[in-house]
């Protein structure tokens, strides 16, 4: 229990005491220092000493604000969860805004709970952010809406830098409709369900087994073939794969699903930087600027967050300046159609390479561009470092 995370348990609200045992079960990682569930000593229950605290409601409520607001104010650098009976829709901004690190709905097993306080812990110690000095930066690739071209993205990134004679590794993570193999034109003969399947440790040959490698030089951890593959890939699995990749390359890139499940906010945590893809149609720009909303609440730094406009030369009736209102900020890369854009994903070769010439290409390479070198625009420490790690490493 040395190395348990040390936990205050604040129970609010009818908090159903079986399923918060159930769920803060795994004893090896959590050492629960005590449970509270009088409002008139929380002061003194929460001058404990603890790692975390953990606050259980059935449902949010005036008393559950309360309690992490004394929570936030009686120590302002120790972390706070929230587990919910209720759906946490339309609690989260609240409970942040109070001073909670994450929200979690309950029933929800211990190895989950586990991995969300982990995670919160780390970004708090700024791990989140702050690769180590040997590591590699880290891209993950959203769009909170489907279609949006998440993959086309991931994928010219990953050539482009590759053509600068970076050594690239990119990873399918929708885990079970990946279709980065499709665009790049590669077999699935391994892919990370067999990777699972294998077994740790995740040392450098074993990974690069199961790495298919594209004519560019990129190598790719290939999504699952099947749906059903998908539930072998584990958090904790795609931890300790994202740590080895980063010592075997120069920058590793992420596609991800839409949403924010488990291993999208698990990549998110690990990452040094984020692309979010949007696109020129209300549903799309709805649920990116949630997307952002959502990252922003998580923590996680604007000055890190690239905005990508696909199709942003098409004649929808919405202009750049109802995005940037909607949105809340301008877009940073601006890709527009290409009628070469389906047949080069046919040819499985990115537009970067078959048509460099493109205006597509062009916006693909500008991309590229903010993690290779600076510019006027970009000059957030975490860009800086992502771009000092890039130079050591071609050197």
């Amino acid at each position: 229990m040395s190395d348990a995370i040390r936990a205050l348990v604040a129970l609010s609200d009818e908090a159903n005491r079986f399923l918060v045992d159930t769920a803060l079960a795994d004893e090896s990682a959590l050492e629960i220092i005590g449970y509270s569930d009088s409002q008139e000593d929380w002061d003194a229950f929460l001058e404990q000493s603890s790692d975390v605290v953990i606050v259980a409601c059935a449902q949010y409520s005036e008393r559950t604000e309360q309690l992490i607001d004394r929570a936030a104010k009686q120590r302002p650098s120790r972390p706070i969860v929230v587990l919910t009976q209720a759906s946490p829709n339309g609690l989260v901004r609240r409970a942040f805004e109070a001073g909670a690190d994450d929200v979690i709905s309950l029933p929800e097993s211990p190895e989950s709970v586990r991995f969300a306080i982990q995670k919160v812990l780390a970004r708090r110690q700024g791990a989140s952010l702050t690769p180590g000095a040997s590591a590699a930066p880290l891209v993950c690739v959203l769009g909170p809406k489907g279609g949006t071209g998440k993959t086309l993205v991931s994928s010219n990134l990953a050539v482009a830098l590759a053509r600068r004679d970076l050594r690239v590794i990119l990873v399918d993570l929708d885990l079970q409709f990946g279709d980065l193999g499709l665009a790049l034109g590669l077999s699935p003969e391994r892919t990370i369900y067999d990777l699972a399947k294998a077994g740790g440790p995740y040392d450098h040959d074993k990974l690069d087994r199961h790495l298919a490698r594209h004519d560019s030089g990129v190598k790719v951890l290939l999504g699952p073939t099947r749906p059903d593959h998908a539930s072998a890939i584990s958090v904790d699995l795609l931890r300790n794969v994202y740590a080895s990749l980063r010592t075997m390359c120069d920058i590793v890139i992420v596609d991800t699903p839409p949403g924010f499940t488990p291993e999208v906010i698990a990549t998110i945590d690990v990452s040094t930087s984020v692309c979010v893809v949007g696109m020129l149609d209300s549903l799309s720009l709805k649920n990116t600027k949630l997307g952002l909303e959502t990252l922003d609440l998580m923590g996680y730094s604007p000055d890190n967050v690239t905005l990508i406009l696909n199709r942003s030369d098409s004649r929808v009736g919405i202009t750049h300046d109802d995005v940037s209102a909607i949105i809340g900020r301008n877009p940073d890369v601006l890709v527009p159609s290409d009628r070469e854009i389906p047949r080069s994903v046919n040819e499985g070769l990115p537009i970067v390479a078959s048509r460099e010439r493109s205006d597509a290409a062009k916006a693909f390479r500008d991309l590229a561009d903010r993690y290779t070198k600076p510019s006027a625009d970009d000059v957030s420490p975490e860009a800086t470092a992502t771009r000092t790690l890039l130079t050591r490493r071609r050197r």
